[in-house]
């Protein structure tokens, strides 16, 4: 049993793998590998592709995914240990979880702090605790079958790898060309999690990858250094820029997404003042003039003439749809790696 919670946990080859399998699902088609199997999803957050492709995905290998989740703010699970639960909590994970993993062949997880509908950042801790990950390591530590990462506070897996496979798709060989990661502005708070992912896909693909921001905006260091491992086991390198300019230069695929400063992490009202001076992150046309005819690619949602000018975004260059299909296909790959009965063969 493994359970998918950052695709730095698997090797390279594993990697490629899936996405290989996801490429030719989508091209000649695919078994019914998940015959049987059933997926109890937990979405904590709202969630409009990451709910409906995993559900279309499981439906199409066979399986059925079922939606467990109470409301928008799911089940008043209790974490801690050596809890007093005498107050609103009801159920602790470490009863839920064993007993949904015997009803269960796979438990999928989304639990993000900052993904919310409100219009405001919502308050959290520092960003020291809020990497703990407690709801989804709290599942895989209970859990008797594999666990898959929907988005935590720390890794969107799943987006990352199907990003991984855009670009695969659209590029053919991606090693040694250059993706640029850009920090645009938003009016809100996001987490780092799609953000940590997409790098380390970008470099598990052998990519120059080079991650721009402004300054105050650095991803975590651990993450980076990650990144940095697995650009070298590829022959493919990661840099560092505050300059969107230099960094989209010769480009062939930018990526962007806003996300959290670490150094102001849940002190927003600070962060917010400093942000209103860099609406400037922008993606635009000038600034995709400057790349190799590259591709625009974004997670979704996105805020038009906010984080990309409709220009970039209608146009032939951005692939966000095909990316944002991918995901299904990708998470077909990965269910089927996971759970997926061991007689198929995908060729």
């Amino acid at each position: 049993m493994k359970h998918f919670l950052t695709t730095s946990d698997f090797g390279q080859q594993e990697l490629m793998n899936m996405i290989k399998t996801a490429l030719v699902m989508k091209k000649s088609g695919w078994k019914k590998s998940l015959q049987d199997r059933i997926l109890s999803m937990f979405f904590f957050n709202p969630s409009l592709r990451t709910r409906l492709s995993f559900i279309t995905a499981m439906d199409k290998l066979g399986g059925l995914a079922v939606d467990l989740s109470s409301g928008s703010g799911g089940f008043p699970f209790e974490f801690k240990e050596n809890a007093v639960m005498d107050k609103n909590t009801i159920e602790h994970v470490k009863e839920a979880v064993p007993v949904i993993s015997r009803m269960s062949d796979a438990i999928a997880v989304r639990a993000s702090e900052l993904v919310t509908a409100s219009s405001k950042s919502v308050k959290v801790l520092s960003w020291d605790e809020v990497k703990k990950d407690t709801t989804i390591q709290s599942f895989a530590k209970y859990a008797t079958v594999p666990v898959v990462n929907m988005e935590s506070n720390v890794y969107h897996p799943c987006q990352g790898l199907g990003d991984a496979m855009t670009i695969m798709e659209k590029l053919g060989n991606p090693k040694g060309k250059k993706y640029v990661l850009t920090w645009v502005y938003h009016p809100k708070a996001l987490p780092m999690a799609t953000a940590n992912s997409q790098i380390l896909s970008a470099c598990d693909l052998g990519m120059q990858v080079t991650i721009t921001y402004p300054e105050g905006w650095d991803l975590d260091e651990d993450i980076i250094n990650t990144a940095k491992a697995r650009a070298r086991q590829t022959g493919g390198s990661l840099t560092l820029a505050n300059s969107q300019q230099e960094a989209f230069q010769d480009a062939h695929i930018v990526c962007a997404k806003s996300w959290g400063s670490i150094r102001h992490y849940g002190a927003w009202s600070k962060e917010d003042k400093i942000k209103k001076g860099l609406k400037h992150w922008i993606v635009d046309k000038q600034k995709m003039d400057l790349t190799d005819n590259a591709y625009f690619m974004h997670c979704l949602p996105v805020r038009r003439n906010v984080e990309v000018t409709d220009e970039i975004l209608d146009s032939l260059s951005s692939i966000v749809i095909d990316e944002a299909e991918n995901r299904m296909w990708i998470q077909m790959a990965i269910l089927d790696y996971l759970i997926g009965k061991k007689d198929k063969n995908h060729g």
